[in-house]
């Protein structure tokens, strides 16, 4: 029995149904031509707030459905499977929404979360420097308190929702001199004075996802953006980073199984010397290689959702999710490209987007070389 059966309800179901429709009506058909533009449409954020695919996981006195992460899990499995990688729905539902409603008083919380869940507001978190990287108790943009007001200068890069992004949280130093203690997180809004985004960022994937650098010139925001209390953030990153790493882990799983998916259905209609490519020996030994990998990736990423749902997720445990599933990923994919011949570097064939997806999954949300050193860390 999976480890998800006892949770899974007839609601989880129907929201599958409501997810996949949503996708294939207001994503799919558009989504070669977003990934041209290097952005997806500001409406499609309203869209997906009407149908309840935002904040699902918030109270519902703050706009929000009040579910559970299974909620967020099928979401990002349907995402997957519409190999839409252009809306950035699970760092908006599963990263930073719940900074927001973890650290933010009443007051904030009733001022963003009820926006972030209608689409009205979207959200990046700005974490990455120049020169930082995974690193992040070496940033350098630094907040000083004048009067009432944080006085914020510094810079970001590679934040994803950098340009469409009305809410920022801010990585930001309140005092240098303590390091790790010395870190905060601060919101910003869209239109504050000297908060400027910059270009939106070529990539190898993700082309619909826009991501972006911004720049901090004395951004003054009213001392109650801060979330928490003054040097609380790099605790508070901690925190929340093993929820990140599940999330990336889950998007690999969904992505597996879709470059499987996709790989099958073309080897058993590929012809090749006279027969389906499907029925020379060495095919049907990698994709069954292939296959039981998969399986294993989806019952080990059950289990540390069925952890999560019960409060019971470890950092060592999401890290070796996140890294052996991503690594896994960039090998299913690569190998199911392979059996595409040709074809399977074509642009317009789902394995090559989901080839081109995939790399990044193996650096962001930390490096996996740093997710085996926190593991390690742990012998």
């Amino acid at each position: 029995m999976s480890a998800l059966a006892q949770h899974l309800t007839p609601e989880h179901a129907l929201f599958r149904e409501t997810c996949r429709r949503f996708f294939d009506k207001e994503v799919t058909p558009f989504h070669l031509s977003w990934e041209e533009d290097g952005i997806v449409p500001r409406e499609l954020w309203r869209k997906a707030g009407q149908q309840g695919l935002l904040g699902m996981t918030m109270p519902a006195e703050l706009g929000g459905a009040g579910g559970d992460f299974l909620y967020s899990s099928i979401l990002i499995e349907e995402q997957g499977r519409a190999l839409a990688s252009g809306p950035a729905f699970s760092l908006h539902n599963d990263i930073v929404v719940p900074y927001l409603n973890a650290y933010a008083n009443d007051e904030q919380k009733q001022r963003w979360i009820p926006k972030a869940c209608s689409g009205d507001v979207v959200t990046a978190i700005a974490m990455t420097e120049p020169g930082t990287g995974s690193d992040l108790q070496s940033i350098k943009t630094t907040a000083v308190m004048e009067g009432n007001h944080w006085v914020i200068n510094g810079s970001k890069t590679f934040i994803t929702n950098g340009q469409l992004a009305d809410l920022v949280i801010v990585v930001c130093k309140t005092d240098p001199k303590l390091g790790a203690k010395g870190t905060s997180l601060i919101v910003v809004e869209r239109d504050t004075p000297g908060f400027t985004r910059g270009r939106n960022l070529e990539k190898i994937g993700m082309k619909a996802q826009d991501t972006s650098e911004l720049f901090f010139d004395n951004v003054r925001v009213p001392a109650d953006n801060l979330l928490g209390a003054a040097g609380m953030g790099f605790i508070q990153l901690m925190q929340q980073l093993p929820q990140e790493r599940l999330v990336i882990a889950i998007q690999a799983v969904a992505a597996i199984e879709a470059a499987l998916e996709h790989t099958l259905k073309y080897v058993k209609e590929r012809k090749a010397f006279g027969k389906a490519v499907i029925d020379f020996q060495n095919t049907r030994f990698r994709l069954a290689e292939l296959k039981t990998k998969a399986h294993v990736a989806r019952v080990f990423v059950d289990d540390c959702v069925a952890r999560h749902l019960k409060g019971e997720l470890d950092v060592a445990t999401a890290a070796m999710a996140k890294y052996w599933t991503t690594d896994l990923q960039c090998e299913v994919v690569d190998q199911c490209l392979q059996f595409h011949g040709g074809y399977g570097y074509m642009w317009e064939f789902p394995i090559a987007r989901l080839y081109a997806d995939a790399r990044v999954q193996k650096i962001y949300g930390g490096t996996n070389e740093i997710m085996k050193e926190l593991i390690g860390r742990t012998l």
